[in-house]
Parts: C-alpha cells; structure tokens; sequence
C-alpha cells in the first residue's frame, strides 16, 4: 500500500472494486436514468436507476433468474442469449413505465466488444430504449441465438463425460444445447407477447386490500371553501364641524 504525506486514501466501494465514481459522476450530470448491468457466471441483473438527492432510486429491473420462472427459458442463465432476453424484458418493462431514454452503466466490467453486457444492451435496444452506444460493440445475430454454444455442443457430444458434465443443469432442464438456437426463436416469440402486458396492475384477490398508492391516485382532492368576501361600504366624507369660538363670536 502507498504511503506518504500526499496519499489519499480511495472511498471504500472503489477499493471493493464495486464502483467507479470518475464514471458514475459523468453518467449522474446526464440527467438520465442509468441502465446499470451487472453480469456474473450464472445469471444476468438489468436495472434502470434514477439518482436523486436522497439515494439511487430504482424504476425497474430485471433478472435472467425470470426467464426461466415466468418464460419457460431452459438454457443457461449466464451465456449470450439469456444476457439479450434479459435486457429485452428490461427494455419492454421501462417501457410500460414511461422510461424512453437511458445511459449505459458497465461499472467496472470492461467494455469487451460482443459480450454479454453489449448483448444486453442489444435487447434493450431492440425494446425500444434509445441509448447512446457504438454498433460495432454489438455481438452479432448468430451468437446471440446462441449458435456458438450449439457448434461447442456439438464437437464435445464425441466425448460423452465432458458433455454430460459440461451441459449438466441444462440436460436436467429438458433441453439438449444443440438445439438452443431454436428453443431461443421460440421463447423469443412467446416472450414479446407476454412482455406486452408487462407493467400491467395485477388482479387482486378476493378480500384483498389495494396498495397504499392506489388508495391515495384515488383520493378526490379536498375543495377550498372561500368565504364570500362582503361589499365594501361606500365611504362617507364626514363634515367639518364649525369651531367654536367662531360660534361665540
């Protein structure tokens, strides 16, 4: 660790490797929401954060966990694909919630031309979402169909141990990786009906009290009553009266 007179010790999330604030203060002076992507091994999060003065405040958000729970998506939730699913069902979801224009917020993952935060942004972007970016950072249309992995499948199914083990959690789920190109067009085309009704108000249940902010929308605004102000009095101008020593006089 540096030491000296003139060493500055670095706030306590950059020396996480958590946040980068030279970048996160030009992205907040914008004045637009940031599309913050954070991406690990297994899943993919898309969030839409407005920053205000009293913390970042989150207008919608995504998850590659989703995929699989509500769009029947059996693939990974960590590769190229479920990376564009994600950040379509984010774009659709800001959408629903009036959310036009974005700034894209990579935090500390490098900017690799054709990953999985630029694929994405490419659903994002397909959504609808205007975002400044670079085409050429965009992976093409064949590896985010996930043509990539099918071809990968393909050489290790000679092996049958590497396959099983490379491919586990997605045998288990019922989908063989040669054919993710096609599951993908097929929960690609069941999911932009779906993502339609996303921001919807959902059903309540029988007996069910509404939510606190829908009590208050609607709440009739309270009318002022004004008392009626009275006519003013026409004033008289009062006489002079004489004096009274000009009276004794």
């Amino acid at each position: 660790m540096a030491e000296g007179p003139r060493y500055r010790v670095a706030f306590r999330r950059r020396r996480e490797g958590k946040t980068d604030y030279q970048q996160r203060r030009g992205l907040v002076l914008s004045g637009l929401p940031r599309m913050v992507i954070r991406a690990s091994l297994r899943s993919i999060s898309v969030q839409l954060i407005k920053a205000e003065v009293g913390g970042d405040k989150v207008i919608v958000s995504a998850h590659s966990k989703e995929l699989a729970k509500k769009y029947g998506w059996q693939g990974g939730g960590g590769n190229l694909p479920a990376a564009y699913l994600t950040g379509l069902l984010c774009g659709y979801k800001a959408a629903a919630s009036g959310v036009k224009e974005a700034v894209l917020d990579l935090g500390l993952h490098a900017p690799t031309k054709g990953s999985r935060v630029f694929a994405t942004l490419k659903g994002a972007l397909e959504a609808g979402l205007m975002i400044p970016h670079n085409e050429d950072k965009l992976p093409d249309e064949k590896r985010v169909q996930g043509l990539h992995v099918a071809e990968y499948a393909k050489q290790l199914s000679s092996t049958p141990d590497s396959y099983k083990k490379r491919f586990a959690e997605q045998l288990s789920r019922g989908l063989r990786p040669e054919e993710i190109t096609e599951h993908f067009s097929q929960v690609k085309q069941n999911f932009s009906s779906a993502l339609q009704k996303v921001g919807a108000p959902e059903k309540r249940k029988e007996g069910e009290k509404p939510p606190k902010e829908e009590v208050e929308k609607k709440k009739k605004p309270r009318r002022r009553i004004v008392a009626a102000e009275k006519p003013a009095k026409p004033r008289v101008k009062r006489q002079k009266e004489p004096d009274k020593m000009e009276e004794k006089k």
